[in-house]
């Protein structure tokens, strides 16, 4: 009897341990994701920060190109047409 109980206990230890082996395993796989995902994270908010700042400079040549076109429809407009 008492040799059965020792069976019992020590198979319920065994689960124990492969349930133990199983959550540091998933922790393991985890973890190397949530590090890939940070990393993937970090690349996508440098793109969006060079894609912000593009943006930003073609603003501007744009309002330089608006501002020439301007001037010049400005010198365009004082222009007397011949009689």
């Amino acid at each position: 009897m008492e040799r059965l109980l020792y069976l019992v206990e020590l198979e319920r230890f065994n689960e124990l341990e492969e349930k133990v082996k199983a959550v540091v395993e998933e922790y393991s796989i985890l973890r190397k994701r949530n590090l890939e995902l940070e990393r993937l994270l970090e690349g996508a908010n440098t793109e969006l920060e060079n894609a912000r700042t593009r943006i930003r400079m073609l603003n501007q040549e744009k309002d330089v190109v608006r501002t020439k076109v301007d001037a010049l429809l400005d010198m365009l407009s004082h222009i007397e047409e011949p009689q």
